[in-house]
């Protein structure tokens, strides 16, 4: 169950997929919390702005993707067990094996993979090239929480934009 608590840093995962879809990228964005409570890294998709002012696209920089590389790098594997991994879209299957991977403890999303593909359909959006399995197909002994009602209507409009523009650009 989501803490009350946790909305903020859910809050803040839509705030950076906004951001990455206002810079050009698809709208996802992840929080790494500590134990504590502690905000210890946040990113947003940056798959087609690249990383922060190297303007050079990469299908890897997925925030999810991001945070998991850097707790290896700045995190024990005991703080790593311990944090949450907060996130506006449940991670794909590369996200979800670099989070096992890393050895990153729960995650909490604010819409699934289930409702994107949901989403596509009812706008007549092509299916991605990679299946949206649920996390634990991928990563079988991750907590896992989500969607959040409420919020997932804010990323489904923020998925809905992003799918406008692109069928703009293609006319």
């Amino acid at each position: 169950m989501v803490k009350p608590q946790e909305l903020d840093a859910l809050r803040l995962c839509v705030k950076l997929a906004r951001d990455a879809l206002e810079a050009g990228d698809a709208p996802f964005g992840s929080v790494l919390v500590a134990d504590d409570g502690t905000i210890l890294k946040q990113d947003r998709n940056r798959t087609v702005t690249g990383e922060k002012g190297d303007h050079k696209a990469d299908a890897t920089l997925h925030p999810e993707f991001v945070l998991a590389r850097w707790s290896q790098l700045h995190m024990s594997s005991a703080q790593r067990a311990t944090s949450t991994v907060y996130t506006s879209g449940e991670h794909c299957p590369m996200c979800s094996a670099a989070h096992a991977y890393a050895g990153l403890g729960r995650i909490v999303y604010v819409s699934s993979s289930a409702q994107l593909v949901e989403w596509m359909k009812e706008w007549g959006v092509e299916r991605n090239t990679v299946n949206p399995l649920p996390i634990n197909a991928v990563a079988p002994n991750i907590p896992v929480e989500g969607p959040v009602a409420g919020l997932d209507a804010e990323v489904k409009e923020l998925q809905r934009l992003r799918f406008n523009s692109i069928a703009k650009a293609e006319i």
